[in-house]
C-alpha cells in the first residue's frame, strides 16, 4: 500500500515537472505571442482594388462590411484576439492593428500582413485555351463561374487514385447549380482556379458535377492544400484587399509592464501557497504542487494554441489560478471536518473530495459560462481574456479534482504522513 501511494505522488510530480520544462522551453523559445499592449505590431490601410465608380456606396459599404467580418475570421483561425479592425467609411478603406507573430526578429511589417491571408477575390473560371502566357499557364478571361463566397465548406483530403492531395468544396444552392450548369457544358476541358489574377490550379471536368460537391486537384502536399482550404473556408472577400501604407507601431505599454504583471503574479502566488502551508500544512504543499501545475499547464496551452497574450490575458491566468486556490480550500475544509468526525484519514480523503465535488463543479461551471459569454460577445482584448480564463479555469479543475486528490492518497498511504496533525485537525 505505501508502495502504491508513493507511485501516485511521484507520478503526478514527474508529469508536473516535464510539464513545466516544456512550458520553460517555450517560453525560453519565445514562441508565445504577446499582444500589441506588450510588444507593438503593425499598422496597414486596406483599399478595394476595384473601379469605385462602377459601384454603388451602398455596394461598397456592404463589401467593406463583409472583408472586416472575413478578416475577424481569419485572424480568429489564428488565435489573434488583440486586434483592430476598422472601416473608414468616408474614404472606403479598413484600417487594421494586428501584434507581431511569436518569435519575430526581423520585424518586417509587409511579411506580417500575410497572417491575414490571401486578401484577393476567389473565381472559378471559364478559360480560353489560347489565352496563355510565356509559360503556357492559362490568364483569367473573365469568364466568371462562381466566386469563392458561393462555397460553403472546403477541407483537405487524401487523394487516393494519384497518391496526392485535394481540397474538397460544398458549394451552396446558387453554387451548385451555375457549377453543374458549367462542368455539362465543358466536359473535356478546364475550369481555372484563380486568386486575383494568379492561376491556382485548373483540373480538367471529368464529367458534369451535381449536388454541389466537387474538389480541386493539383495540391502538391497537405500543407498547401489545407492552406488554400483554410483560404476558401474563412470566406471570400468581396473585392481584392490592396494594402496601400503598413508601418509598424509602438507597443502601448511595453514589455515593462508586462514583467511587472508576471512579477506580481509570481508574488501573488507565493504568498498564496505560503497561505496554503500555514493553514492546512501537508494537503497546503500538496495544492502549491497542484497550483504550480495548473501554472504550467496553461502557459502551455496558451504556446501551444497561438493565443495573443495580452495584460487582460495574463489577467484571466491570475483569476484561474484564483479558482484553483478557493477548490482546494473547499476541499480541504471537507477533509478537515471529517477527521474531526472521527474519520480515518483515507476515508477523510474520500468523502472531503465527494462532499466538495458539487461546490466545485458549480463554481467551475459558472466561470466557465461567464467566459463563453464575453467570448461570444466580446471582441480584441476581451477575447483573449476570456479564452486564458477558460482555459485555466478547466485546468483548475483537473487539477483540483484530479491532481490533488491523486497526491492525497499518495501520501495517506505513507505511515509517515499519518498523523492527523499534518491534515490542519489537532
Amino acid at each position: 500500500m505505501q508502495k502504491y501511494g508513493i507511485l501516485k505522488l511521484v507520478s503526478v510530480i514527474l508529469v508536473i515537472t516535464v510539464c513545466a520544462f516544456l512550458a520553460y522551453n517555450e517560453v525560453k523559445k519565445n514562441n508565445i505571442r504577446t499582444g500589441i499592449d506588450i510588444r507593438g505590431g503593425i499598422y496597414a490601410v486596406l483599399e478595394p482594388d476595384i473601379d469605385k465608380s462602377s459601384l454603388t456606396d451602398d455596394e461598397i459599404d456592404k463589401g467593406l462590411e463583409s472583408a472586416k467580418t472575413i478578416l475577424g475570421k481569419r485572424l480568429d483561425a489564428k488565435n489573434i484576439f488583440d486586434r483592430s479592425i476598422n472601416i473608414d467609411s468616408v474614404n472606403d478603406r479598413i484600417i487594421i492593428e494586428i501584434p507581431w507573430a511569436a518569435g519575430e526578429t526581423n520585424f518586417n511589417p509587409q511579411d506580417q500582413l500575410n497572417e491575414l491571408g490571401k486578401t484577393a477575390l476567389l473565381t472559378f473560371q471559364e478559360v480560353d485555351e489560347d489565352k496563355v502566357d510565356e509559360n503556357g499557364i492559362y490568364l483569367p478571361t473573365g469568364k466568371i463561374i462562381i466566386q469563392g463566397n458561393q462555397v460553403k465548406d472546403a477541407n483537405a483530403a487524401p487523394y487516393q487514385e494519384q497518391g496526392s492531395w485535394v481540397v474538397a468544396l460544398e458549394l451552396d444552392e446558387s453554387g451548385s447549380e451555375a457549377f453543374a450548369e458549367a462542368t455539362g457544358r465543358l466536359v473535356g476541358k478546364p475550369i481555372a482556379i484563380f486568386m486575383d489574377d494568379q492561376l491556382i490550379s485548373a483540373p480538367i471536368v471529368n464529367q458534369k458535377i451535381e449536388g454541389g460537391k466537387a474538389i480541386i486537384t493539383g495540391m502538391a502536399n497537405a500543407e498547401e492544400a489545407a492552406e488554400l482550404a483554410a483560404t476558401i473556408r474563412s470566406g471570400a472577400l468581396p473585392f481584392r484587399l490592396v494594402a496601400t501604407k503598413v508601418d509598424s507601431i509602438s507597443p502601448q505599454l511595453g514589455e515593462g509592464a508586462m514583467n511587472v504583471a508576471v512579477k506580481a503574479g509570481i508574488i501573488g502566488f507565493l504568498l498564496v501557497c505560503l497561505f496554503m502551508i500555514l493553514v492546512y500544512r501537508l494537503p497546503g504543499v500538496i495544492a502549491s504542487i497542484a497550483l504550480f501545475g495548473l501554472a504550467v499547464l496553461t502557459i502551455l496551452s496558451v504556446a501551444w494554441t497561438g493565443i495573443s497574450i495580452t495584460l487582460p490575458g495574463i489577467g484571466g491566468i491570475i483569476l484561474s489560478i484564483g479558482m484553483g486556490v478557493d477548490a482546494n480550500c473547499v476541499i480541504y475544509e471537507r477533509i478537515k471536518e471529517e477527521l474531526r468526525a472521527g474519520k480515518t484519514l483515507r476515508s477523510a480523503i474520500d468523502q472531503g473530495f465527494h462532499r466538495a465535488f458539487a461546490a466545485v463543479l458549480d463554481s467551475n461551471v459558472t466561470t466557465l459560462i461567464s467566459a463563453f459569454v464575453l467570448y461570444a460577445l466580446g471582441s480584441g482584448p476581451i477575447k483573449g481574456f476570456a479564452l486564458t480564463l477558460g482555459i485555466g479555469v478547466a485546468i483548475s479543475f483537473l487539477t483540483a479534482v484530479t491532481a490533488t486528490k491523486l497526491m492525497l492518497e499518495g501520501v495517506s498511504g505513507i505511515g509517515a504522513f499519518k498523523n492527523k496533525w499534518l491534515y490542519g485537525v489537532k
